[in-house]
């Protein structure tokens, strides 16, 4: 490369994958068969439209390489319909948007304080201009979705849509009661799979696509693949959903490089070796929540049945950000999160969030959970303390090293 300071700067986040515990429950590794389509030619073609239908000559290849896709997907989830366009998530949903719904109608989602999401309505995304937002929570008492409550509220609102999923509920989802919810109301529904579509794709989770009209997920994250987006759907919406992305939505050229390595994640997901990956997930999260509420931390909703933790830690510490802060001068990586009915501020809120995907994708199992809770505990118990923490983030190095990366080492 010569661009030798872009050079350098890969190489150097190169070693901070390779040093650090990524648990971020966002973040994975994608393999290097994922990656190579990214830095490929394909980035060079434009292909508006669809398969057969483009505004460009010379989409021979690319036709091909997005309906194998589009056919793995359908595979992979059993879906009538996939759109492999989006870029990412949130363009994923606001297309969804635009394709069922009219401006002014009712969304009923849940907060983003209880641990949905921003683009399902919050009042800082562009969702919340557009669409009239209703928001259930989970159980003050439990931090579990009160299904009976949100019945009762939807009954009231009578929503045009409602969704469901999070980027912050370290339980299952009941999609089976969303949908009779929705039905009884006469709604629309959509399921936003994005933190657990890997789960879901290896059935170690219960799939929504039997129930919701439509469902959008992100592609990497649990299902390992590069950033972007997917929405599957039953046969009656693809041609609004088609028109939603393109040509009235919002994007233009589809990034035919993204496709390719997204038919490589599907093809991935598809072998038997990838369920048990996503079940050593669950054991991991669900061993890394044991052994830190037997050091006292309080675990949102009381521990994990996915791949999160969300933990309140002002019984321990100030805030989680400094809990965050902390870890990450250690070498453990996590994001400082808002706990339901938090009374803290986004930038101080009371927890940290966590998981378990990428420390999973490099080989670790249950045995070394227990050493990663020993060391989150450590920091906490030091938060200040610069020398006990540059003293873990040298174990933690040694540690790490000793794992493979995927993407980077053979």
């Amino acid at each position: 490369m010569r661009d030798k300071k872009i050079f350098q700067l890969i190489k150097q986040e190169e070693q901070r994958q390779r040093e650090e515990l990524q648990l971020i429950p966002s973040e994975n590794y994608a393999s290097r068969e994922v990656l190579e389509p990214l830095s490929s030619v394909l980035s060079n073609k434009y292909s508006e439209g669809y398969p057969s239908k483009r505004y460009y000559q010379g989409n021979r290849v690319i036709d091909e390489i997005e309906s194998l896709a589009i056919e793995r997907a359908k595979k992979l989830f059993g879906a009538d319909y996939a759109n492999v366009q989006p870029l990412s998530g949130t363009p994923a949903n606001l297309a969804v948007y635009l394709a069922l719904l009219n401006p002014g109608d009712k969304i009923m989602s849940m907060n983003l304080a209880s641990g949905g999401h921003l683009s399902h309505g919050s009042p800082v995304s562009i969702v919340s201009h557009l669409y009239n937002i209703v928001f259930y929570n989970v159980n003050k008492n439990t931090g579990l979705l009160d299904y009976d409550e949100i019945e009762k509220l939807a009954k009231k609102e009578k929503p045009q849509l409602i969704i469901a999923g999070a980027s912050a509920y370290p339980q299952e989802i009941d999609f089976k009661r969303f949908s009779q919810i929705a039905q009884s109301v006469g709604a629309l529904f959509m399921a936003d799979i994005a933190h657990i579509a890997g789960l879901v794709a290896s059935k170690v989770h219960p799939s929504p696509v039997p129930y919701a009209d439509v469902v959008t997920t992100t592609t990497h994250k649990t299902l390992r693949g590069p950033r972007g987006g997917l929405i599957l759907a039953k046969e009656e919406y693809a041609k609004k959903i088609d028109k939603a992305v393109f040509p009235s939505g919002v994007q233009a050229g589809p990034h035919n490089n993204v496709h390719a390595a997204k038919a490589v994640c599907f093809y991935e997901a598809l072998q038997p070796e990838f369920r048990e990956y996503s079940q050593q997930i669950i054991k991991n999260a669900v061993k890394l929540a044991q052994e830190l509420k037997n050091f006292g931390f309080n675990l949102v909703s009381g521990g994990t049945a996915n791949h999160l933790l969300l933990i309140d830690v002002t019984n321990k510490a100030p805030d989680g950000r400094i809990v965050a802060e902390s870890l990450e001068k250690a070498g453990i990586i996590v994001n400082y999160n808002m706990v339901p009915y938090d009374t803290k501020t986004p930038f101080r809120p009371s927890g940290i969030r966590l998981g378990t995907p990428a420390i999973t994708s490099r080989g670790m199992k249950e045995d070394d959970m227990t050493l990663i809770a020993q060391w989150i505990n450590r920091v906490v118990e030091n938060l200040e303390d610069e020398k006990v923490l540059n003293e873990i983030n040298a174990e933690v190095k040694d540690f790490a090293r000793q794992f493979k990366v995927p993407g980077l080492d053979i």
